[in-house]
């Protein structure tokens, strides 16, 4: 739980918390979710950690991964503080190719669904669930459901195209190619 919603549920103010928090050892919640997710996930091969977006708390390669993506001002209109939609397809697509157990995963379609706005400082939890294709299979269908709270904001299902080590060599024309 976050300390804000400790707040909402104890009635005190979110200092008070944050002290009793200090005082018991407790770390804030962003750093329990990194030290957890350290703990308890594989490691993501198909790209750099630093390029997924949104921060990866649980990941099983070749079968599901989950993330957490905070709406920042950055990432909402300036107007409406509506996020940006495409900060939810990239966090959504990003997880969609981490989930891949390849050093190389491309996303070749997508077919996504957005289903209301998010707005600033909405938590963004992105599941990812690997539904069909193998270890050995080039092209794997992964599907992604965001959600606010309870409440479903985004799905999409992705086409990820693991590439072969050594395939991507002669560039993307060559993947292409093989993809038929």
């Amino acid at each position: 739980m976050t300390d804000e919603e400790l707040t909402r549920i104890f009635g005190v103010s979110i200092q008070t918390i944050r002290l009793d928090r200090m005082e018991l050892g407790i770390p804030e919640l962003r750093e329990r979710i990194k030290t957890m997710a350290e703990r308890s996930f594989d490691q993501v091969r198909s790209l750099p950690l630093h390029e997924v977006i949104g921060e990866i708390i649980h990941l099983e390669l070749d079968k599901s991964g989950i993330s957490i993506l905070e709406i920042g001002e950055e990432q909402v209109f300036s107007r409406t503080k509506i996020a940006r939609g495409h900060h939810l397809f990239a966090q959504a697509n990003s997880l969609a190719v981490a989930v891949i157990d390849a050093e190389i995963a491309l996303t070749s379609t997508a077919d996504i669904r957005f289903i209301r706005p998010v707005r600033l400082g909405e938590k963004c939890v992105a599941k990812a669930f690997v539904r069909s294709g193998s270890s050995r299979s080039s092209k794997v269908r992964v599907e992604v459901f965001t959600y606010v709270g309870e409440e479903l904001v985004f799905q999409g299902s992705f086409m990820v195209y693991r590439a072969k080590k050594g395939e991507m060599e002669g560039g993307f024309a060559h993947a292409d190619a093989d993809r038929s």
